[in-house]
């Protein structure tokens, strides 16, 4: 959540409200993010018809590619609705209509994007030049998709008119993509092909052959199909749109108060202007301070003038170089039954925050290297340990020596909140051998 009561995903699902006739949402994300999603998209209290996991990163045309294989294997061919789940759009309203206004060229074939009418000459988009002189009277035909443009040139785009922002939105038929991906990149749709074809369900989700997927080149929808097509058409649209991909975007998209500042969560600023402050766990103090974003989440703390905020990749990139786990491990960790959070940890001891949801079981397991003390905060829980089972309430606790059989379940209709305390020569997630498990899953 980084300025509302919504995630940028809940918001992106409860935007399709909006729009008539709209069908249960698809998901594609990562396969590390997968319980993460799921549990945003049952809060938001959308059904989605299939979450599908992505074994590899492969950019949006194959993505997309899968998503239209997997529409169309139900035996239609619906119209797609692409949504990047990072945008904010401040008029949802005007979202729709201009979703209904592409409808009709979609539904005639062609591949219909979302072009933003700027209010400023932005350097950090992509182009559109639009055919003013089309019939058209919605969707008008794409003249060429332009490049991230300096300041001049966006500037003269702005005076001499016609060109509008690259969104990344898009609205077309499964069967429309899928003729022009596989005319254009044939080597992708059949990569993409193969791995819907091998898929397999898990749980909740549906895995993409990793193989077949990663045999697929690595491209976006824009080179691969839509700046190489016949078809593209542009639908203007003035929404209150943002694509939050940095700080300072976010800075300018959320509410400043009159020193230009952006506060989220627990802040105390003294003489502090133009800046973005983000408190996820702990009090954040600033004095004296302009220009500059801090982010503080239980994971790290990041801090950057806003003018230099996009260049924090060479900061992840310094990290990875380290083979620090903050680039590959969150603290918190979602699973099918709920998630966990590393709240401390030393020399052979480890203190983890577990919320369980309400009638969710973990799985039957035991550890060689490590016993555990579960201490009950809020909620009822029905503990398992060897042969005996156990009711808990909040401030009562069991002790789960190395070796136990254990499991825990929530009996109760709230969150199960509870601290564990884990000891051990060794700490780590593989260390659980699985005797039982009511999601099937085979690790971790």
């Amino acid at each position: 959540m980084l300025g509302g009561e919504e995630t940028l995903l809940q918001a992106t699902l409860n935007r399709l409200q909006s729009i008539p006739d709209a069908g249960a949402p698809m998901l594609l994300c990562n396969e590390a993010h997968r319980f993460m999603v799921a549990a945003q998209t049952q809060e938001a209290g959308a059904t989605p018809s299939h979450i599908l996991l992505e074994p590899v990163a492969r950019n949006t045309a194959p993505a997309i590619a899968v998503a239209a294989l997997t529409a169309q294997a139900a035996g239609e061919d619906p119209l797609l609705l692409v949504l990047p789940a990072d945008h904010h759009i401040a008029n949802a309203d005007a979202f729709a209509q201009a979703v209904a206004s592409g409808r009709a060229a979609a539904e005639q074939g062609g591949l219909v994007t979302f072009g933003i009418v700027p209010d400023c000459p932005e350097t950090g988009y992509g182009y559109i030049r639009m055919d003013l002189d089309g019939d058209e009277p919605d969707a008008v035909p794409v003249l060429e998709f332009v490049e991230k443009p300096d300041q001049a040139t966006a500037q003269g785009y702005l005076d001499v008119g016609g060109y509008v922002w690259n969104s990344g939105m898009f609205l077309f038929k499964a069967s429309t993509y899928l003729e022009e991906l596989g005319r254009l990149q044939p080597a992708i749709l059949e990569a993409c092909q193969d791995a819907v074809t091998q898929a397999r369900s898990d749980l909740d989700f549906i895995r993409l052959d990793e193989a077949a997927f990663a045999a697929s080149t690595e491209d976006s929808i824009d080179y691969a199909v839509m700046e190489k097509t016949d078809r593209a058409m542009v639908v203007p649209l003035a929404c209150g749109w943002s694509d939050v991909g940095s700080w300072a975007t976010l800075h300018e998209t959320l509410d400043q108060d009159p020193d230009g500042n952006v506060f989220v969560g627990d802040v105390q600023a003294v003489d502090v202007r133009s800046s973005y402050i983000h408190s996820n766990a702990r009090l954040v103090t600033a004095l004296g301070v302009e220009n500059l974003v801090l982010v503080e989440t239980s994971d790290a703390i990041m801090v950057s003038t806003l003018d230099r905020v996009q260049e924090v990749k060479t900061l992840v990139s310094a990290l990875k170089e380290q083979e620090r786990e903050v680039v590959t491990a969150h603290s918190k960790v979602f699973r099918p039954w709920g998630n966990y959070e590393c709240i401390d940890c030393g020399h052979r001891y480890q203190v983890k925050r577990i919320t369980v949801y309400p009638g969710q079981v973990l799985s039957l397991q035991k550890h060689f290297h490590r016993s555990e003390h579960w201490v009950v905060v809020t909620g009822t829980a029905k503990v398992t340990k060897d042969d005996a089972e156990i009711l808990l309430s909040e401030d009562q606790s069991a002790y789960l020596p190395l070796g136990a059989t254990h499991r825990l379940e929530n009996v109760g209709k709230f969150n199960l909140e509870l601290i564990e305390v884990q000891t051990g020569s060794y700490l780590g997630e593989d260390d659980i051998v699985r005797l039982e498990d009511v999601y099937g899953r085979m690790k971790n």
